[in-house]
Formats: structure tokens, sequence, C-alpha cells
């Protein structure tokens, strides 16, 4: 069993949206561990939120398991780079977009882009998001609100919209939720209700796609170790991050990875409308 590292932590906080660099620990994307074997070879993927976190880890995961893979992402630039490369020592081309995916135009871009380049997508990571902590609903500004809405389900929606039409029969479409779509953290009122949203849109969206022979399925993590953790919430918090599961630990975006490539392997063909939890053993029924 690996050894993760296990809190408390030092107590630390980043603007947002953070940078992996910042962290301490770093996180584990899999670099030494993942090991491909060509589950994915020669398709074509889309990840958002590919800089950092668990969008690095998917991103690297993909390249080692053959794919080719456009990285979205907000302004993160280094952190950006950093995944790039490790897609292109796995022999894989990286695409990098910067941008902001509240806006739906430049979610039709992140598309165009990957058409243009690819020809096709045959993998769609809608994963980026955006969240805040909040103590009292009086708190939470309209437009706090608003951006919550339009980063983690509105740019989901036209991505996916946008995607379809280039995506043939066994393409995926896999979607993070989140544990909070099921069991809501009050301090986190705005994400949790779009994380279940998106939980409700990937249930739907699986029904409506199927005659098309695509599939759509979603990832729920529980407490994960990225940079958004420091950047989001209060520095005690962060000390003590992921305790409150079972397995007293946050689970690195590394151990979300199998998870992913799973839903995105073209056997798993009947996989669609489903919800994986990674959760460090909190229960989801």
């Amino acid at each position: 069993m690996l050894d993760h590292p296990r809190p408390p932590f030092q107590e630390q906080q980043q603007p947002i949206p953070g940078r992996t660099e910042a962290m301490s620990p770093r996180p584990d994307h899999g670099e030494e561990s993942y090991k491909g074997s060509g589950r994915l070879q020669g398709l074509k993927a889309l990840i958002t939120g590919g800089d950092s976190g668990i969008g690095r880890a998917v991103a690297l995961a993909y390249a080692r398991e053959g794919a080719d893979v456009l990285i979205s992402y907000l302004d993160e630039h280094e952190d950006a780079e950093a995944t790039a490369a490790l897609v292109r020592e796995a022999g894989r081309q990286a695409v990098l977009v910067p941008g902001d995916i509240q806006y739906a135009a430049h979610c039709r871009a992140l598309v165009e882009k990957a058409v243009e380049t690819f020809g096709r997508i045959d993998l769609l990571v809608n994963n980026a998001a955006h969240q805040k902590t909040f103590g009292d609903i009086a708190d939470i500004p309209d437009e706090e609100w608003e951006l919550t809405f339009r980063v983690n389900i509105h740019a989901m929606f036209c991505l996916t919209k946008a995607a379809v039409p280039h995506m043939k029969p066994g393409s995926a479409i896999i979607n993070t939720a989140s544990i909070n779509s099921d069991k809501p953290n009050p301090s986190l009122l705005a994400y949790a209700t779009t994380k279940g949203a998106i939980q409700n849109f990937t249930a739907g969206l699986a029904q409506l796609l199927a005659e098309k022979g695509i599939r759509a399925n979603a990832v729920a993590p529980g407490p994960i170790w990225t940079p958004l953790i420091p950047a989001t919430m209060p520095a005690e918090k962060v000390a003590h991050f992921g305790e409150q599961v079972p397995m007293k630990r946050p689970g690195q975006p590394a151990e979300l990875a199998t998870a992913y490539v799973m839903l995105a392997d073209p056997l798993s063909s009947y996989v669609s409308g489903a919800t994986i939890a990674v959760t460090g053993g909190a229960p989801m029924i």
C-alpha cells in the first residue's frame, strides 16, 4: 500500500485558482506510478481544468494509454506547461488552450480547436470547477453564486452541446461530480448545488445520447488534494483536510485516474449514466 500523506498538514493558503508548486505536500498525479497499457490508443481527448489536480492526473493517464490531449485551463500557465510536458513525454500530442470557460464562446472555441487539431473528439472530460467557502448564506454574493454556476454547470452544457456533433459512436463524455452531489457541505453551498446538477445532467445526458452511441458518466471525488483546496478554504481547514472520511486522509489526484480511464475505455461500452464514487470510503448511496 502506498504511503499517502496524511493530515495534519501545514496551514497554507493561495490566491484562486491556486498553483501546484506552492502546495505542501505536493500532489501525486501518477508521475511515477501510472503505467499505461494502450487502452485509449489513438483516441483524442479534450480535458478542462487539465493544468493541475485531477485534470493533470487524467491527462497523464490518457496520454500513457495512447491518447492525444487538448488541455483547457484558466491562466495557470506554469502548471499547464508541466502537464503538457508529461503528455509529450508519453509520446502523445498536447495542445494548451488558456481561457475562461464561464463564457459560451470560449467553450465553442475549445471544441473548434480540438476538431481543427485532431479532426474529431473521442473523449470529453468536463472537469474544471470553481468553489468558495462561506459560513452563512447572507455572505454569498450574487455574483459568486452566478460565477459558480457558469463555470461548473453552464460550461459543461456548452462544451457538450458543441462537442457532440464531432463525436462518433463509441465516444464518451465524463463529468466530474463530487461527494457533494450526495452529501452537500453547507459551507460550499453554491459548489455543492452545482455538483448535484452535474450528476442529474449526466444521468439525463446518458439517456439522450444513447441512440447516438455516445456514453456519458460521472466521477464523484471525495476530498482530493489539489490546488483548489488551499486556494478556497481557510488555512486551518486545509491543515485537516480529508480527516472526515474513513481513510482519514485526502485522496491524491493519481488515485482517480483509473476511474476516468475505465469510463473512457471503449471496452466499457455498456457503462453509461453511471457515477463512480472515489471517496476514501465515504458512502454514496
